[in-house]
């Protein structure tokens, strides 16, 4: 592979005007497929075949279409008065007509209609449901804003409005204040690294052309697929830390060899050849890890890992190819001018001390450092024992969409947000239907149930369950699971339990039925490749063990976070509740790819070390030594970026790059520089033992040796001629 990526790398070197063409055609036309053929994202998480889903289809089915997006426009009369009043209720019948004339509204319902009055028992709380002719997430800017300015007027007649439901969710944003310092903050770490602006810059614009290939084609294909709203979001953060650092590996190295004295070219090419190597195998780990969410069986987890997957497969292909071609326009300037002067010196005063004082004091106190490196993030993921998962968001603290819930919880009970409904199929539908009403209210937390609802033709009914708890509570979920139990020997029909609960909980159950067979099938993919790469056994199994340490230590602060409320201000967080039910598979993927990242780039380095005839500890010394300044620089960008998309913007990606930003820190900064060397040095030898029965397995040139064995065989070549 090391001899292939070579000839690629110069190849892209003496072509460096067609390769730069080349991808800004790509781009261009990626922008102007984004623009032609994209559609609309969906903010609803669902999975086929469940009974939730199925039920819902059925719903659709026997009781006709339930028309487009909907709001709820929640009202409250001034403390003491009640809606009825009759000039509270001339304000709120004023507000409905006006609500019924808004752009792309289709009908708005009257709380205050004596066949369906929708106003709670104390009479000083109802709702009207605003009914759009646009699907969710088609309801325009423009038409929720109208939305809003009727509540607006309506407050200044001294009601109290809210606007809550699905018609107002606005899709998720990328390119934030918060996110651009992410952004600065990467571009600022590069500066540093490279004692170079020009550099920096460079290497943040080939990413950036990476990204925007990347998220523009997933922007192409939502008109082709029904893509979740958070998926170019993810592409972004994805596309963005792995493009940075994939080009700052191989610039690093492509400056190494310019200092040992190569020219541009064969610098270009050796740096592609050995680091582009490195590259190739650790986003072939990440992608792995992505398309291998698809082992759940869940569609949109499976576009989103594949999607995401295209990205990295993006970044790969730029760091080996456009990298390489701008390294050639930049020639020798890629080194600061005090470096250009020192060019074919030894390379040691460029490695740092403080790296070489770390690792020597690393291996010689190894056994301590490893114990207190296990013990300590064993007491950060104890959280996770505790971990609660679902699909209904929270609404941001002080949002009207909060609020607007609120008031509907308090006159009409907590369970009033997320209702319970229950189909009936059959001959007997109606009858049985019937039956179960009077026989429901007897479940734990059951606060209302409603009369039975036929279809046409009396061959399907349906209830609506409202629960005494909040959607997100335990007991609500308990009661799903009581109500199927409960109908699942009822007679004279086919029973389905669907609503907002019930899907989160579906998709729950069968998440936590998907990881263990997801862990298994990655991390075993990622052993073999990491097997082939180094040809060992217990390397590979470190990488793996401290990467489990990772995982617990990333979801353990999350939840300590986002569920128990510790430093909640510190991320911006409005309201604890929760994860987020794709959370942990999601961050569990996406963490496995990145840490196996570090795990070939530092490794790789005492690989090299220790081939070429280094004892075992002095392999780690020098492996560390080299790579060690490189990866931390990459975390840090990583971190940078994944920390950017934490203070605001969608609950859902919150939770997830928070998660990202503390799994990199831990696996960068404690797993990958003090665990694995710690148990390396522990390790010895045997640390690069392979069994005898599996020598025959072919060898993936990561550190270069067949390059070298190239060359070499070149000079004799040379040297027989000469003679």
């Amino acid at each position: 592979m090391a001899r292939l990526l070579y000839r690629l790398g110069f190849g892209a070197h003496r072509h460096r005007l067609p390769v730069v063409l080349l991808w800004l055609v790509v781009l261009a036309g990626s922008a102007v497929g984004a623009v032609a053929l994209s559609g609309s994202t969906s903010n609803s998480f669902s999975i086929p075949g469940q009974e939730s889903t199925i039920a819902l289809d059925k719903i659709q089915d026997e009781f006709g279409a339930q028309g487009g997006a909907s709001a709820r426009v929640v009202v409250k009369a001034p403390d003491g008065q009640t809606l009825t009043t009759p000039d509270n209720a001339q304000a709120v019948g004023e507000l409905v007509a006006q609500l019924g004339t808004l752009p792309g509204v289709g009908s708005a319902t009257n709380p205050l209609d004596p066949t369906a009055p929708t106003i709670n028992a104390q009479q000083d709380t109802a709702y009207s449901t605003v009914t759009y002719t646009a699907g969710v997430g088609d309801v325009t800017e423009e038409q929720r804003e109208a939305l809003f300015d009727a509540a607006d007027n309506a407050r200044a007649g001294g009601l109290t409005v809210e606007v809550t439901g699905e018609a107002i969710q606005t899709p998720p944003h990328i390119g934030g204040v918060v996110e651009v310092i992410g952004v600065v903050v990467a571009l600022a770490i590069l500066a540093v690294t490279y004692g170079s602006l020009v550099m920096a810059g460079m290497n943040l614009l080939t990413a950036a052309v990476g990204v925007g290939i990347g998220v523009l084609g997933v922007t192409i294909a939502t008109g082709f697929m029904d893509l979740q709203s958070t998926t170019p979001i993810l592409a972004t953060m994805l596309g963005l830390a792995v493009g940075i650092d994939y080009a700052l590996f191989i610039i690093n190295r492509h400056r190494q060899e310019l200092r040992r004295g190569a020219d541009v070219g064969t610098a270009i090419g050796t740096a592609v050849g050995t680091a582009g190597s490195a590259v190739v195998t650790a986003g072939l780990t990440v992608v792995i890890a992505l398309t291998g969410l698809a082992v759940a069986g869940i569609p949109f987890l499976t576009q989103m890992g594949i999607a995401a997957a295209a990205t990295i497969v993006v970044a790969v292909l730029i760091a080996i190819t456009l990298v390489p071609a701008v390294l050639s326009y930049i020639g020798h300037r890629a080194l600061p001018r005090k470096q250009r002067a020192a060019v074919g010196q030894s390379t040691d005063a460029h490695e740092r001390g403080f790296y070489r004082g770390w690792i020597d004091g690393l291996t010689r106190h190894r056994v301590l450092a490893l114990l207190l490196t296990v013990a300590a993030l064993g007491v950060v993921s104890i959280p996770v024992a505790s971990m609660q998962t679902t699909l209904v968001q929270t609404q941001p603290e002080g949002s009207t969409q909060a609020r607007g819930e609120q008031l509907l919880a308090d006159g009409f009970g907590a369970g009033f947000n997320g209702p319970l409904v229950v189909l009936f199929e059959g001959d007997q539908a109606v009858q049985t239907a019937t039956a179960a009403a009077g026989t429901i209210p007897g479940l734990d937390d059951v606060a209302v149930v409603t009369p039975a609802t036929p279809n046409a033709d009396g061959t399907a009914a349906m209830l609506t369950v409202i629960p005494q708890s909040g959607p997100t509570d335990e007991a609500t979920e308990q009661l799903v699971t009581d109500l199927r139990d409960q109908l699942a020997d009822i007679d004279g029909a086919t029973t389905y339990v669907t609503g907002s609960t019930a899907v989160s909980l579906d998709v729950a159950t069968t998440l936590d039925r998907a990881l263990p067979v997801y862990l298994a099938v990655v991390v075993g993919l990622a052993l073999i490749l990491l097997v082939l790469v180094f040809r060992s056994i217990l390397v590979p199994l470190v990488g793996v063990l401290g990467f489990l340490l990772t995982i617990g230590s990333s979801l353990g602060a999350t939840v300590a976070v986002f569920q128990w409320g510790w430093l909640a201000d510190a991320v911006n967080l409005d309201t604890t509740g929760p994860l987020i039910s794709l959370t942990p598979i999601v961050v569990i993927g996406i963490l496995f790819g990145l840490a196996m990242d570090y795990q070939v780039f530092l490794v790789s380095r005492m690989h090299e070390a220790h081939s070429h005839g280094a004892l075992p500890r002095a392999a780690i010394v020098t492996g560390f030594r080299q790579a060690a300044p490189v990866v931390v620089a990459a975390a840090l960008i990583m971190f940078s970026v994944f920390a950017g998309f934490v203070p605001s913007g969608d609950p859902t990606i919150k939770s997830i790059a928070f998660a990202l930003a503390i799994g990199i820190f831990v696996d960068a900064f404690v797993v990958r520089m003090v665990l694995v060397p710690a148990a390396l040095a522990l390790l010895g030898r045997s640390a690069w033992w392979l069994p005898g029965w599996l020598r025959w397995l072919p060898t993936l040139d990561v550190e270069g040796a067949g390059l070298e064995k190239h060359d070499n065989s070149r000079i004799g070549e040379k040297v027989a001629v000469g003679r």
